[in-house]
């Protein structure tokens, strides 16, 4: 597994927990908000896996778990053996996954290596790619797949749409929210203009994203839905 970067300590990304970060190098889509661009390739040299797990075991009795994020760490065969070890310290694991590889998401499930799963819900299904940049039906079915399986998995879990300005339309998250079960957790993310993969993009958003999370949860009550 190409390990990117380490993010020794975070509040926020696990929630209602102190964890460490670890990110993955590679990802199949080209999304115009990503404030991780250095991450999108593939190959690209990595930090030793020793590294990450002598912090681990230096910091286990503050930390509470692991946010895997990326890129996409399910691009990683290799993946759940990382996990193997983490667990193995007694750590909680998070996985953040933009659910491009269903097989991989479902043998995790399956094996419970995980103990929180978010996963990106970049746009409606049928204009899925128009954020995804991907050119590939079968990904975008899989997403979809993916979707399904973290929703009946029994594992707590999230769904988080990142507003991408000029495109997402306020209509758009009432169709989104829709595809979510009674109890389950929907957050709405405004992008960083960072250093984004398209830096030409729009930066008009168009709508208050904290009223349009008022009018989803006034839309679906059975729904925890908030925005960041």
């Amino acid at each position: 597994m190409v390990i990117a970067g380490l993010q020794k300590l975070s509040l926020i990304d696990y929630p209602s927990k102190v964890c460490s970060v670890v990110f993955t190098q590679g990802c199949l889509f080209r999304c115009a908000y990503c404030h991780n661009p250095e991450l999108i390739p593939i190959t690209a040299a990595g930090m030793p896996e020793a590294t990450v797990f002598n912090h681990l075991k230096e910091r286990q009795k503050f930390l509470d778990g692991v946010c895997i994020t990326g890129g996409e760490p399910t691009l990683h065969r290799d993946l759940p053996a990382f996990i193997r070890k983490i667990k193995a310290l007694g750590l909680l694991v998070k996985l953040d996954t933009n659910g491009s590889n269903p097989l991989m998401v479902e043998s995790l499930i399956n094996e419970r290596l995980v103990d929180y799963l978010a996963m990106d819900l970049k746009y409606t299904w049928k204009k899925y790619d128009e954020i995804a940049n991907t050119k590939n039906k079968t990904v975008i079915e899989n997403c979809r797949q993916t979707f399904g399986l973290i929703q009946f998995s029994g594992v707590d879990h999230e769904f988080r749409t990142t507003i991408l300005p000029g495109v997402h339309r306020e209509q758009d998250f009432f169709e989104m929210a829709g595809y979510l079960k009674p109890g389950e957790k929907y957050f709405i993310q405004q992008t960083q203009f960072v250093k984004n993969f398209d830096p030409a993009m729009s930066r008009e958003i168009g709508f208050d994203v904290k009223e349009l999370a008022k009018k989803l949860r006034e839309a679906f009550p059975q729904l925890l839905v908030e925005a960041r």
